[in-house]
């Protein structure tokens, strides 16, 4: 066989992994941002003898590290995007790096718990205005962060999917860029911890219940905890090869089988990257189709942009 020829039956698994994507420029700038934030929340606590402010700097010092794991997962899946070593191209990359990141959401949920816990037992003191004035601004910066990602176009047709807060988008919901929506919840998570530190701040000020300061950053704690679950439950399921949705692969079987007597034996899809997914199809017929042929069939709206296609001739028909 020619090496012509060879070449033309053979192709890359890059799938446009090696381009800069928007949300990677953007969760840049919000590392910048949320790291700057923290210096002055650290500052202001130790300067005002705030442990809420000190508090919440080191939980953004949390969050920095996640938003740094989200761009590292960014780069690497750029930089190995056509390493013949990674069977289906670099995108697995960005689902392990959320995935990392949502471990540490997790771990922020469980520190801000006990830490709520530990100040109903051993109330502290608490420079009011100051730490009120602090935490708005970090609510200003927080909010400014989550929508700008929010509003990110993701994927590489340039398309915009929006994010809601429970980390689903308004389209399919299986059509997730897990990095982005990792960093996203992040500064979410910041966002609410200033909300919820300024309402109990202010609580704490004119009613002199103290006690609503911890009991709100419970309430924060499991809101975030959930965030954690549901990014640790689809990145997982990325990891592990999960199986594509159901009436995706019901939708797969109709386009190869049409209304014909061929019939899909065995059929796997899984995705391998940001709204991208590879198939492994064996088809049985009377009178099959080539593989090329069957690959024409799936709905391009799938997203399947690694076909393997085994055909079989009816055992019936065969001679």
């Amino acid at each position: 066989m020619h090496t012509k020829t060879l070449k033309e039956f053979s192709h890359d698994h890059v799938f446009g992994q090696d381009k800069v994507r928007p949300a990677e420029r953007r969760t840049l700038a919000i590392v910048i941002v949320t790291a700057t934030m923290m210096v002055v929340e650290i500052a202001a606590g130790i300067a005002y003898g705030s442990m809420a402010l000190l508090a919440d700097g080191l939980h953004m010092a949390s969050h920095a590290t996640a938003l740094l794991i989200s761009v590292f997962a960014y780069t690497l899946a750029r930089k190995l995007a056509d390493d013949t070593r990674l069977s289906f191209g670099a995108g697995k990359i960005t689902s392990l790096g959320a995935f990392a990141s949502a471990v540490l959401l997790a771990g922020f949920a469980f520190a801000m718990a006990m830490e709520s816990a530990l100040r109903l037992v051993e109330p502290v003191e608490i420079s009011f205005d100051q730490a009120i004035f602090v935490a708005v601004i970090g609510l200003i910066v927080n909010g400014g962060s989550a929508w700008l990602l929010a509003s990110t176009p993701h994927g590489h047709d340039g398309h915009h999917h929006h994010v809601d807060s429970h980390g689903s988008h308004g389209s399919s919901a299986h059509h997730h860029d897990h990095n982005l929506r990792a960093a996203y919840l992040h500064v979410l998570a910041d966002a609410l911890t200033s909300v919820l530190a300024i309402v109990a701040l202010l609580l704490a000020k004119y009613t002199d219940a103290a006690w609503l300061d911890p009991v709100i950053g419970i309430v924060g704690a499991v809101l975030v905890a959930r965030w954690s679950y549901g990014l640790l439950k689809s990145t997982g399921k990325v990891l592990i090869d999960w199986q594509a949705e159901q009436d995706d692969m019901d939708r797969l079987r109709t386009s190869i089988e049409r209304d014909t007597d061929d019939r899909v034996s065995d059929m796997h899809t899984w995705r391998i990257g940001d709204n991208m997914y590879a198939a492994a199809i064996a088809v049985v017929g009377d009178q099959p189709l080539t593989p090329d042929e069957y690959r024409a069939l799936i709905p391009k709206e799938l997203n399947i942009v690694h076909a393997t296609i085994e055909v079989h001739l009816c055992p019936d028909h065969e001679g």
